[in-house]
């Protein structure tokens, strides 16, 4: 059964309406080109899964107080930089169905507004002495840096296998959502055992999230703003197309490799999608995703019953069957 996100948004709907003020507050500036970037920015608004984390994560064992909000913020501020660097890193055209920064202002004005954003998260966990925040924020962008670096390199020798890749989109994607709900428990606990589960949740949701991303390049809705077969064209080899790959023969590999190698022939992408799809590669990343899934939902018995742990579970099921 699918669940709209806003159900899950619903018990901490307050707290993303001080938020957002915040949010957008923290983010003005005296310099007009960076103000006039940043308005731009913010009117493109997401579905706030990240500050939703921290703030569900806060409320699910305690009471979410200033220190959630710092935490929440410079998640927010983090992740924003890093969707400004990817759309520079990947010559992006566009972001959430509208021309992207890069596109508009070109990669300086990317790169440095990127910056800026990066900048003003690590200052306010200075300014409010959240230091412990500071080291976890610190290392996951060392993480993410790591896993786009990995990442290049795969998409180079095009040899990835299930062991690397959950090793890119660990540090790419599940390091961040690890620090949302880490960083929401540290700021109303100290209890480790309670700051571990839903650590874990965070995660193995993060882990889960983005293999439903990859396989959405391979059956999504195009016109949801993610281009099928987007991953294919930047010859990334996902899961889906990893276990495609191991459920055919070494011609059939080969073949498939030259393709997605040369790409000269114009209908390349549809071929590809149609292998993987034909070898059960979406089949079997739906399974290993699920099985992630399982497991989060394990993290979330250690917890206790309230409704905020409820959207926690809410929010499996929403990545299980998200379209976009």
């Amino acid at each position: 059964m699918k669940i709209k996100l806003s159900e899950i948004t619903a018990p901490v709907e307050t707290e993303l309406k001080t938020f957002d003020k915040k949010f957008k507050d923290a983010l003005k500036s005296d310099i007009r080109i960076l103000d006039y970037v940043i308005k731009y920015i913010l009117r493109k608004k997401g579905k706030r899964i990240r500050p939703t984390l921290v703030f569900l994560s806060a409320n699910a064992i305690g009471k979410s107080n200033e220190k959630t909000d710092t935490a929440a913020m410079m998640i927010e501020l983090l992740h924003t930089a890093t969707l400004v660097h990817d759309d520079v890193v990947d010559e992006a055209p566009k972001r959430r169905g509208v021309p992207s920064i890069n596109y508009i202002w070109k990669n300086k004005v990317g790169v440095l507004v990127g910056d800026y954003l990066l900048a003003q998260g690590l200052s306010i966990s200075v300014s409010n002495e959240r230091f412990d925040f500071l080291k976890i924020i610190t290392d996951t962008v060392k993480k993410m840096s790591e896993g786009e670096l990995l990442q290049i390199r795969k998409t180079r020798k095009l040899d990835n296998d299930e062991e690397t890749y959950l090793k890119i989109i660990g540090a790419k994607t599940a390091s961040l959502f690890e620090a949302c709900t880490m960083l929401g428990a540290m700021s109303v606990t100290s209890d480790e055992k309670l700051i571990n589960s839903l650590k874990n949740y965070g995660y193995l949701l993060g882990l889960a999230f983005q293999i439903q991303d990859d396989i959405l390049d391979f059956v999504g809705n195009a016109g949801f703003g993610k281009n099928l077969g987007g991953d294919i064209r930047e010859k990334k080899i996902t899961l889906p197309l990893i276990y495609a790959l191991e459920n055919s023969e070494k011609k059939e590999r080969d073949y498939i490799i030259k393709l997605l190698n040369k790409q000269k022939k114009d209908d390349f992408v549809k071929e590809i999608i149609e292998f993987t799809i034909s070898k059960n590669g979406v089949k079997e990343a739906k399974k290993k995703e699920l099985e992630i899934i399982k497991s989060a939902q394990k993290e979330l018995e250690n917890l206790p019953l309230n409704e905020y742990v409820k959207s926690l579970e809410k929010l499996l099921n929403f990545v299980v069957y998200r379209e976009k």
